[in-house]
């Protein structure tokens, strides 16, 4: 079988999405956490409490697999997907696509955007098969993967989708260290950004201790 993966575009300038390393850990708790009891119940197929989701985050192994994040201008996870590779050689490895967004951004192509960058992500390291395991009811994720051309089996509750991955090629790698590079920059002009907030915060509550109105808490919240 074939899949039809999506041509590689340009960056998209406008979702800056960056691999995830183990400093990020606390802040992929927090987006996780965030998340309400049923949207728990499409991400691991189960309600899970806030200890499980730490249970889960304490067990990444970012050595093995991949984890790539789209963050906000205030530095806030707001999308997470998580590539979780069967062996430690890639080149010999299943991949298991895993995602999650928070409700107020929805709707707005993340979760295919990061399913795109996680089959350029394995594609490149060798491997040739992505599995996205989901709940049947999930049908958001289900079109995501068939609309990559994955093939999906249904067992009852459950449905599995299948996609297997043509090569690399020149093209995928360039755009995978271009996009990696764009999101980085990204990242440090949020966290100077942050920093000059925070800085004018200081300032105001200084020169105006009792005038709310004249700080910036008033700021747009969730967006990028």
């Amino acid at each position: 079988m074939s899949a039809n993966v999506p041509a590689t575009r340009p960056p998209d300038l406008m979702v800056p999405i960056r691999s995830l390393g183990a400093n990020h850990r606390e802040r992929i708790a927090a987006h996780l956490k965030e998340l309400d009891a049923h949207d728990r119940y499409f991400r691991f197929g189960f309600p899970a409490n806030d200890e499980q989701i730490q249970h889960y985050v304490d067990g990444l192994n970012f050595d093995r697999d991949e984890l790539f994040g789209i963050y906000n201008r205030h530095l806030k996870l707001i999308a997470v997907a998580h590539l979780a590779y069967s062996d430690l050689d890639h080149s010999k490895a299943g991949a298991e696509f895993g995602v999650s967004v928070l409700p107020h951004v929805r709707g707005r192509g993340y979760g295919a955007r990061l399913f795109e960058r996680a089959v350029m992500h394995a594609r490149n390291e060798g491997v040739r098969t992505m599995y996205v395991h989901v709940l049947s009811e999930n049908a958001a994720m289900l079109k995501i993967a068939r609309n990559a051309g994955a093939r999906v089996d249904r067992d009852g509750a459950e449905s599995e989708g299948h996609l297997v991955l043509p090569p690399a090629t020149f093209d995928t790698r360039v755009t995978e260290l271009v996009e990696e590079h764009l999101a980085h920059a990204n990242y440090q002009i949020k966290l100077q950004a942050r920093f000059i907030r925070r800085t004018m915060d200081a300032v105001a509550k200084v020169w105006h201790p009792g005038d709310p109105d004249r700080r910036s808490h008033k700021r747009e919240t969730a967006e990028l």
